[in-house]
């Protein structure tokens, strides 16, 4: 949890300009597709977690 806030951290506080343009963008995603990503981060996620620990 930490490491995603450094990331988050490092978006918002490095490229504030980014940041607004993706969080526009994400407003005019249809919910289904926001559904799919998240998933998808997850999915990645967990991966990500299951090898550094294997």
């Amino acid at each position: 949890m930490g490491l995603v806030l450094v990331v988050e951290g490092i978006v918002y506080g490095g490229f504030p300009g980014l940041a607004r343009r993706l969080a526009t963008e994400v407003l005019a995603m249809p919910e289904a597709v926001l559904r799919a990503a998240g998933l998808a981060a997850m999915a990645v996620g967990v991966g990500i977690v299951w090898l550094a620990r294997g």
